[in-house]
């Protein structure tokens, strides 16, 4: 027997010797959780961390020295095998939204965000280990060339895309602007086809409004972004002042892929009366944090809030609408949201590089998590390609009629 498994048989013992007046422990310093139920008596210890003197790492550094000695195109670029290496780390944890971003990629994603990037316009996500098209943003050029939430996409330039990761994907379709890019699609089950998408300069704005008549203001949130708390600020002050009479809110979160879920909360504070939860963050340990509501907000007193939704939706999207759902009765109406339940932590490192981790998942007020299942429509409205051609928003008009009938 080992000297550490001679410890860790003492250990149980020892632990089960005074069982009766504890019931957990966790040893940190070399990650182990021992858990004692007393009725049944259980013990069960798990590792929780792993210990890098416990990792040979010689393979590692035999590739590496054999590939700077024996590569043909030699001097290898170090910083790029160290950056490839990392990358290669973090995909093999098999999680699609934990990923390592080299300088180039990260800095585009933080653009990105903030709505303003050179490419194509879309954001990009794995599904069943298929690489998807999330929601092509308002005005992108993806849009433009009729891609749709949902498409598969199977080629980048005639590469095929399978075993990719979501960060090679965003650094081998963004590019500058007025430059050409081919993608092979599939949509809902069909034969492939190829898109050319010029790509362009990416400008979203994040909150935008409209007044629709009849007491029905008109909202429309892109993405959940830096900037997104201030222009929902200035949207909600504009709707108050110029709107007369204020019956009912559309909330459009179709085709929006999420963003900083602390938006969210912010913005169901908008409309959710005194301390409530928005949703709960759960980690790897069960420990739920609840995150609430915090100031007074603009509508509150709004009679009728309807929420377009569709395959688009996703994260902090559907965060909002399912905290309104709960709270004010929200009518979601259109079709079933993508599905993204987990939270990422964006950690910036010296050299420009990042990575992002998920590092909790969370729930519903009522603690559903809805990951990879989505939020259904309380008012399913389908969408047609003839729609579609013909300019006619079958979803919105469907709100749009739900609202005036209040």
């Amino acid at each position: 027997m080992t000297t550490f498994k001679k410890f860790q048989t003492i250990l149980i013992i020892f632990l089960l010797s005074v069982s009766f007046f504890y019931g957990g422990y966790y040893f940190g310093k070399r990650g182990y959780e021992i858990d004692i139920k007393k009725t049944p008596l259980e013990v069960e210890i798990i590792n929780k961390n792993t210990v890098p003197s416990e990792v040979d790492f010689g393979l590692f550094w035999d590739v590496w020295t054999t590939l700077e000695t024996k590569y043909l195109l030699r001097p290898v670029n170090a910083q790029e095998m160290v950056w490839g290496a990392i990358e290669g780390m973090v995909k093999a944890v098999g999680d699609p939204y934990t990923s390592f971003l080299p300088p180039e990629v990260n800095e585009a994603v933080k653009s990105a965000i903030n709505g303003e990037y050179q490419g194509i316009g879309a954001e990009l996500g794995l599904k069943e280990n298929q690489l998807i098209v999330v929601a092509p943003l308002d005005g992108s050029p993806a849009k433009a060339s009729g891609v749709k939430a949902g498409d598969e996409i199977l080629e980048i330039e005639g590469t095929s895309t399978a075993g990719i990761s979501v960060t090679e994907a965003v650094s081998k379709i963004r590019g500058d602007a007025g430059t050409l890019i081919s993608l092979t699609l599939r949509r809902d089950g069909g034969d492939p086809f190829i898109v050319q998408i010029r790509r362009g300069v990416i400008t979203v704005e994040s909150v935008t409004w409209e007044d629709k008549g009849d007491g029905t203001a008109y909202i429309r949130i892109s993405r959940f972004g830096g900037e997104t708390n201030e222009d929902w600020s200035k949207v909600a002050s504009e709707v108050n002042v110029d709107m007369n009479e204020l019956d009912a809110i559309v909330l459009d979160l179709r085709g929006n892929p999420g963003g900083y879920m602390d938006s969210a909360v912010f913005i169901a504070g908008e409309f959710v009366k005194g301390r409530e939860v928005v949703l709960f963050q759960e980690d790897a340990l069960g420990n739920s944090v609840p995150h609430y509501t915090n100031r007074l907000g603009a509508f509150e007193r709004i009679p009728a809030v309807f929420i377009l939704i569709d395959e688009g939706s996703a994260s902090a999207s559907e965060i909002l609408a399912a905290a309104l759902k709960h709270h004010i009765n929200a009518t979601l109406v259109g079709a079933k949201s993508f599905g993204k339940g987990t939270i990422q932590d964006a950690q910036n490192f010296s050299d420009g590089s990042g990575l992002h981790i998920t590092i909790a998942k969370w729930l519903t007020p009522e603690k559903v998590w809805i990951h990879d299942k989505g939020l259904e429509p309380d008012i399913p409205v389908e969408i047609t390609e003839d729609a579609i051609a013909d300019g006619f928003d079958a979803q919105l008009e469907e709100a749009l009629k739900l609202a005036k009938e209040i």
